[in-house]
């Protein structure tokens, strides 16, 4: 009897976690290589919960492909790792009747961009290939929170054999998955690529599994599975722990079996215990045919309200627009900063931009400034880095740019920690600009970073950085169409220092759907030109302008009235193949962004007409 036919009449009892065990006796490297290296443990970790009364036991193979293994620098492995994980499983169950369904683990979280799907493929044909030739009971795809990912997984394995395949999702919320779907509508799905066994595992403990399988109605074709966290991890002593009385498990198992689940077995947190507990109150009970799903809650995601203000990339596309940074001070006094962007503002700036921490060195908060500049009637543009906060954070700091209507964002990467004032300080990096801006334009759907509604569509114009100053473009401009793919609505350049490059981006963006604002900067010294060559990552000067700024060396004013008029014949070609102009206010000296904007003006009186990029 196989797998399938064992669940028609029958509910099973998986087992539990086997990295718990392992890390609780100290274990906490690569737990896939101890297939090599302690068999004997894995074997016993198998024989506790065959003895605790599991009908199912997953190989020790969750991260055993050569994606996770590179981590340890094992990927060469994966064969030798694999096949050992199904030795030691079948030497375990030998003469018993337990099925050995071999583990596949989810690879992609929110952050998406450090593997492309077509490596996981890649990667996971591999594994499955090793595991089928292992003649194992079934396969089971564990830990998916990216939806796609699993997905498409399915579709292949699907075409590399019949033996029954468990696709399981991970939720952040009960009820639904990161981009939003309905739990009962991604089982569907997986249930019609051809799933036998659709259901849910980690992250979320008993209550909130069974919380979230109430609305999930019993598959036609498939069955249900559950694997629940014992709880939710606490953190005690710096070591990860699940408070969760055995008891309390097994009479959850009762109702995720109440639910219309036929394998049940437990994540994180979970032991051999839990498992005996499970068998206990479940024995001799039949699965359910029939259930009564609870309604879903609906939550009315309002529209926005409409903007006053048009979004930058809109006006771009048929007119002159000037963006203008101006970076908040690194010290407690302010109003030099406030009347510098009035005046630049007055002056017909279309939005203030201000930096995140630029080069990692604090800074009054661009949300409280962006705040105090909308008091006084400027609208202004906060960029937002993922190096100081995790997702936590960045949603947080979203939703409060959204409640004050600040609406211009730009989402960068940023500068690591170790260039600025704290080196020993961390670099988040949950995500990477690319993820950040996908996630931004999610809440612009009403739908929160972990998938709940957020009862409001927020509103957000999203701007990315571009940095041509490279010596492929061909490849910068690759990252531009990622970006676009992404969500980005448009980009700002870092400052050019070439006339010739100008023409050149233009050259190689023209198609580009998105527009772009090039960056201008003007330069205030030969030393600071100089410090921006050679030691600000994104920016290139060129020999031509690094040679007349050194002519002008020790002399205050002449360095000014060069830099100025560098600026300005940089000016001169910007204005005639972009609309979009991105000037950089250097140490706050507001007086030499004020004569550059008067620049423009002029030109663009003088020409009567600009050409748009793209």
């Amino acid at each position: 009897m196989g797998l399938r036919e064992a669940l028609q009449t029958k509910v099973l009892t998986a087992d539990g976690a086997m990295g718990t065990l392992l890390y609780s006796y100290g274990l906490d490297y690569c737990h896939e290589e101890m297939n090599l290296t302690r068999p004997e443990l894995i074997e016993k970790i198998h024989s506790e919960y065959i003895a605790a009364g599991a009908d199912v036991i997953q190989t020790n193979t969750y991260g055993a492909n050569a994606i996770k293994l590179a981590r340890y620098g094992l990927e060469s492995q994966v064969k030798e790792i694999n096949e050992a994980a199904i030795k030691i499983a079948k030497k375990a169950v030998q003469s018993g009747d337990q099925f050995i369904i071999g583990s596949i683990g989810g690879i992609l979280g929110v952050r998406k961009s450090d593997t492309t799907l077509n490596e996981i493929l890649t990667t996971v044909r591999e594994q499955a290939e090793i595991l089928i030739d292992g003649q194992i009971d079934g396969i089971l795809l564990e830990t998916y929170y990216d939806f796609e990912e699993l997905t498409e997984t399915l579709k292949l394995l699907r075409t590399m054999t019949d033996i029954p395949i468990i696709a399981q999702v991970s939720m952040s919320e009960p009820g639904v998955l990161l981009n939003g779907i309905k739990l009962n509508d991604a089982l569907l799905e997986l249930e019609n690529i051809g799933a036998d066994i659709v259901g849910v595992n980690c992250r979320l403990g008993p209550y909130h599994t069974i919380q979230a399988l109430e609305t999930v109605e019993l598959p036609k074709k498939a069955y249900l599975s559950a694997y629940p966290n014992a709880s939710l991890l606490d953190i005690e002593e710096g070591r990860v722990i699940y408070e969760s009385e055995v008891d309390y498990f097994a009479r959850a198992a009762l109702e995720l079996r109440n639910q219309g689940v036929r394998l049940i077995g437990g994540c994180c947190g979970t032991t051999p215990k839990h498992i005996e507990a499970v068998k206990k109150q479940l024995s001799n009970l039949k699965p359910i045919e029939q259930k009564r799903t609870k309604p879903e809650k609906e939550v009315l995601i309002r529209e926005p309200e409409p903007r006053n203000t048009e979004p930058l990339h809109e006006k771009v596309k048929r007119e002159r627009s000037v963006i203008i940074e101006l970076d908040t001070p690194r010290h407690l006094e302010v109003d030099a900063f406030v009347e510098g962007a009035k005046v630049l503002y007055k002056e017909g700036a279309d939005i203030i931009m201000m930096a995140d921490n630029s080069l990692a060195s604090p800074r009054v908060s661009n949300i409280a400034m962006g705040a105090i500049l909308k008091q006084h009637g400027i609208r202004s543009m906060p960029h937002i880095t993922c190096r100081d906060r995790n997702l936590i954070g960045l949603q947080s700091h979203l939703m409060g740019l959204n409640a004050l209507e600040l609406h211009d964002i730009l989402a960068v990467t940023g500068d690591p920690t170790k260039v600025g004032d704290f080196p020993g300080a961390t670099s988040v990096y949950d995500v990477s600009s690319m993820e950040l801006i996908t996630l931004i334009k999610q809440l612009n759907e009403g739908i929160s970073f972990s998938g709940k509604a957020l009862r409001k569509k927020a509103n957000f114009s999203v701007a990315a950085a571009f940095n041509p100053n490279v010596r492929v473009l061909d490849r910068a401009v690759s990252r531009l169409e990622k970006k676009i793919e992404h969500g980005a609505d448009y980009f700002i350049s870092q400052p050019v220092y070439s006339k010739e490059k100008i023409v050149e981006i233009y050259e190689a963006t023209r198609e580009l759907e998105a527009p772009i604002y090039i960056g201008i900067m003007p330069l205030t010294s030969f030393r600071s030109a100089e410090f921006l060559h050679h030691e600000v990552p994104g920016i290139k000067l060129s020999d031509e302008v690094l040679e007349r700024m050194k002519a002008c060396d020790g002399d205050k004013d002449r360095e000014a009235e060069e830099g100025i008029a560098i600026a300005k014949e940089l000016l001169d070609t910007a204005t005639q193949y972009f609309n979009g102009i991105y000037l950089i206010t250097p140490f706050l000296r507001y007086d030499f962004t004020l004569q550059l904007m008067q620049y423009i003006k002029q030109l663009d009186e003088e020409t009567k007409g600009v050409k748009v990029n793209g």
